[in-house]
C-alpha cells in the first residue's frame, strides 16, 4: 500500500467520529504537518526551480513572473499555511 493510501485512509479512520475533539483536531493538523506538507514543499520547490531555470530565457513582464512572482508566492503560500497549521497547535 502506499504512503498516500495510508494517509489518506488514516484520515478518513480519523475523521469518522461522533464528536470532534480538541485533540482530534490538533492530531489532524500534526497529521497534515507530518505526511502532507513535506510533498507539497517538495513539489513546490521542484516546480520554482524549473521555473527559475527557465526565466532568463523570458522577456518583459514573463521574465518578472517566471523569476520572481511565481516563487515568492508560491513559497509565500506554503509559508503562510504551514505557520498557521504550526501556530494552531500551540497552547496560547
Amino acid at each position: 500500500m502506499s504512503k498516500w493510501t495510508e494517509f489518506r485512509d488514516s484520515i478518513v479512520d480519523t475523521l469518522k467520529v461522533e464528536e470532534v475533539t480538541e485533540e482530534l483536531k490538533e492530531k489532524v493538523t500534526q497529521s497534515i504537518l507530518d505526511n502532507v506538507f513535506p510533498a507539497i514543499e517538495d513539489a513546490v520547490n521542484h516546480f520554482i526551480s524549473k521555473v527559475r531555470e527557465q526565466a532568463p530565457g523570458e522577456t518583459g513582464w514573463c521574465r518578472i513572473r517566471d523569476g520572481i512572482v511565481l516563487p515568492l508566492v508560491m513559497e509565500g503560500l506554503v509559508y503562510v499555511a504551514k505557520m498557521v497549521l504550526t501556530k494552531s497547535l500551540t497552547k496560547n
